[in-house]
């Protein structure tokens, strides 16, 4: 039965990967050759990233991938269980089953009032992948708990107790004594494996149920957390990352390394450093093109990894970079998060590139000569000859020729960001499955399987992030901590100094595009109070917000990275941290210092 329901849930993955890679395709030959069209290709696409962050996450589930800060993972199928991994087990599926029974209601809803996403295709179908990803997510968790099945029966059971009580005892969280018990014991659970999305629902839900309200039910409310992680989930250009994911998985499976080793080597190996330098640039480059510093590791750490354990850097420094060097680049043009901004606080975003150039090659440039302080001392200076790089050049042409696909695609007009996520793959496939012939079409399910683990156990902390965020909005977090500091800081260097403090702990709990949509409007007076340049003020969010995707214990790009190179949070915090301090160095300078970049 578990084997069936697993060939199904693979069957199921590799079907949403591939509407996923042709709709956006099909949509480029509709507009340029008089191609037949997909109805409401985009929404489609769209409600398929849904689809896909939640099957993958119980891929994730099954394979013992959700992830959480500790070395081993809490969910292994001992028979015996300790009791700390107990009560971890425990408060996971009981957080698990309350979220997948709440929005059931929501699906009731949608039944009774139906609403299409595209001809035959109604909303509640596309959001039915919610509860029921949750559920599957739910038994999985089951399964891994131990392999004693008394042991799984009673946790499986007992895990349904909460679900009864918050149906027959509405908002028992009123009570401070028992909600902040509840959160603590949350908090300590993390210690001992709490997987990182549980604990982001599981706040949400204690916070939204220790208001009474009058006109919602316990279920209402926790059904809102599933609903923001819907919404941020089917965004337009989300899609993007599964795709570019996708493309960065296949590019690790060839011998890409290999050949990009070669070119570096031969046409840049007399420069010092200059494997940190192309390692800084690339990642600046393609964090600016998406938007988005994620998409940067997940497509590019696999190639970019290699070539620096190869030139003779240390594992955890070249973890490190690659990490860290993820969050560069949204300082530059045409950088999403900056156009957002400009937006949002009503200010002219070319100005803004144009302000925020310096800044951004300052970055660039802190990162690289930390990368020529730790040098190897073996690393030996090649001499530079014409012949082999034009050689080496003719062999890495198809994998060089990627970046500028990518460019020509968007800057062309050519192609939106999800279609170019798309035209690389199936550019990729072409290259690696027929001209170099470095993977097997047999190949191919297995690396879509381990692409929609790391995919789905992003995309659903992602979603489950948002609907923490969402309280933090219905309960005037940001406006009632502005406040605060409005009525307690008259200094303008002190009011900086708390601004990074602020923006440092939104980067962590936030995605850029919220925090942007969210906080701007709430500091941007303040900092006019204090007499901060508009376009100063957007150069330190966004420097911040960068610098907020590494912050231990809780950056985003922390746990990016530790599902792309298969390491433990342990790991990725030790390699990181030296990074963190050149980088908080830098965003000193940007925020005290604004005549020496202007």
């Amino acid at each position: 039965m578990n084997n069936i329901l697993n060939r199904v849930i693979d069957w199921l993955c590799l079907s949403l990967f591939f509407i996923l890679i042709t709709f956006p395709i099909f949509q480029i030959f509709s507009r340029y050759i008089n191609f037949f069209s997909i109805p409401a290709s985009q929404e489609i696409v769209q409600h398929m990233t849904l689809w896909i962050g939640f099957v993958g996450a119980v891929i994730a589930a099954r394979s013992n991938k959700l992830l959480s800060i500790v070395r081993e993972p809490v969910f292994k199928s001992l028979k015996k269980v300790s009791w700390p991994q107990f009560f971890v087990h425990i408060f996971s599926l009981s957080v698990v089953f309350v979220l997948s029974v709440s929005y059931l209601k929501m699906i009731q809803i949608g039944i009774k009032y139906p609403d299409f996403i595209a001809p035959y295709i109604p909303t509640w179908l596309a959001q039915s992948i919610i509860p029921f990803g949750l559920i599957l997510i739910w038994y999985q968790m089951i399964l891994t708990s131990s392999s004693n099945f008394k042991y799984r029966l009673f946790v499986s059971t007992f895990s349904t107790i909460p679900a009864l009580i918050l149906y027959f005892w509405q908002f028992p969280l009123a009570n401070p004594i028992l909600l902040w018990s509840l959160i603590i014991i949350s908090i300590v659970l993390v210690a001992f494996g709490l997987p990182i999305f549980i604990l982001l629902a599981s706040l949400a839900i204690f916070f939204f149920l220790s208001e009474p309200s009058d006109w919602a039910t316990n279920y209402d409310l926790i059904s809102t957390i599933s609903d923001s992680a819907y919404r941020i989930v089917v965004s337009p250009t989300l899609a993007a990352i599964p795709i570019f994911t996708l493309a960065g998985y296949v590019l690790a499976e060839s011998n890409i390394s290999d050949r990009l080793i070669k070119f570096f080597k031969k046409t840049l190996g007399w420069l010092p450093g200059s494997t940190v330098l192309i390692v800084v640039i690339l990642c600046a480059f393609f964090t600016a093109l998406t938007g988005g510093s994620g998409v940067t590791i997940l497509a590019l750490g696999a190639i970019l990894y290699p070539i620096l354990v190869h030139d003779g850097y240390s594992k955890r420094f070249s973890l490190g970079i690659i990490t860290t060097a993820g969050s560069l680049g949204l300082l530059f043009p045409p950088s999403l998060p900056a156009i957002i901004y400009s937006v949002t606080a009503g200010i002219n975003p070319l100005e803004l590139f144009k302000q925020a150039l310096v800044p951004a090659i300052f970055l660039l440039c802190i990162m690289f000569f930390y990368g020529l302080y730790m040098l190897p001392k073996n690393k030996k200076i090649e001499k530079f000859d014409f012949k082999n790089a034009y050689n080496s050049a003719k062999v890495a042409k198809w994998e060089l020729a990627i970046p500028l696909l990518i460019v020509l695609s968007l800057f062309s007009g050519f192609a939106t960001l999800v279609e170019s996520a798309a035209l690389l793959v199936l550019y990729v496939l072409t290259i690696e499955l027929y001209i170099f012939k470095d993977i097997a079409f047999k190949d191919l399910p297995k690396i879509i399987i381990d692409c929609s683990t790391l995919v789905g156990g992003v995309l659903i902390i992602l979603g489950f992030a948002m609907g923490f965020t969402g309280y933090l909005v219905d309960a005037q977090i940001p406006l009632k901590i502005l406040n605060f500091v409005q009525s307690t800081i008259s200094s303008k260097i002190i009011f900086l100094l708390a601004l990074n403090i602020l923006l440092l702990v939104i980067g962590c709990l936030m995605d850029v595009f919220s925090a942007i949509i969210v906080v701007v409007p709430l500091i941007a007076p303040l900092a006019s109070y204090f007499g901060i340049d508009p376009f100063h003020l957007a150069i330190i969010f966004i420097a911040n917000l960068e610098l907020g995707y590494i912050t231990p214990p809780v950056g985003m790009n922390l746990y990016l990275s530790s599902y792309r190179f298969e390491k433990d949070m342990p790991t990725i915090y030790a390699a990181t941290l030296p990074f963190f301090f050149i980088r908080l160095i830098g965003v000193i300078f940007i925020t005290y210092i604004p005549l020496f970049f202007y």
